[in-house]
């Protein structure tokens, strides 16, 4: 039985250049789960917990019937209660809404299911707030950001400039998606696409 891996075959989504670039989107279905907190804070820690048993849960029903995938990578939309600058943001300014992505075959009544099924085992109430959404962006720039995520803000700077050089306004929230893992690398080499949806 072949192992769907999204990262692999869908390389266009999941790979971004270290200077900015334009990208086009299709609509995509994920798991999502929102809170708030900085980045690594307990919030954020907790809702991790909840949302990968789910994705792994999902997963083991479909290698069940022969559709096995690999589990993609964390993803989260940013944004901040009154425009705060990220430095000045209080703890319970920030928002966010971890993503992970599912393959077109994951229907939402499997979704339900195993949803149910994780719950019953894990017994974390935070899984019953996950959802199966569809995310549309169409189309985006984005940018590679090499090294910690408290030095992301001057990537950002670079990705900002370019929009506004290119006439382009902002038309969705901060997207990041984080290919590497934090426990098990060195920050300075940490790889994290930056997007943000424009026209």
């Amino acid at each position: 039985m072949e192992k769907l891996d999204l990262v692999k075959t869908d390389k266009e989504y999941y790979s971004a250049k270290k200077t900015p670039e334009i990208r086009n989107f299709p609509s995509l279905n994920f798991l999502t789960l929102n809170g708030t907190g900085k980045p690594a804070g307990s919030n954020f820690n907790d809702a991790v917990e909840a949302i990968y048993p789910l994705a792994y849960g999902i997963k083991k029903n479909y290698k069940a019937i022969e559709l096995d995938f690999a589990v993609p990578k964390l993803e989260g939309l940013w944004w901040f209660s009154n425009n705060k600058n990220p430095g000045n943001a209080k703890d319970d300014e920030w928002n966010w809404k971890l993503l992970i992505r599912m393959p077109e075959f994951v229907s939402s009544g499997e979704f339900e299911k195993a949803k149910k099924q994780v719950f019953e085992k894990k017994q974390n109430q935070r899984i019953n707030n996950i959802k199966f959404e569809t995310l549309t962006e169409n189309k985006c720039v984005q940018i590679m950001h090499v090294g910690p995520y408290s030095k992301e803000h001057i990537t950002i700077s670079i990705l900002e400039k370019f929009i506004s050089d290119n006439n382009l306004t902002k038309n969705g929230l901060h997207h990041e998606i984080y290919l590497s893992d934090p426990r098990k690398i060195d920050p300075e080499k940490l790889k994290t696409i930056l997007r943000y949806p424009v026209k």
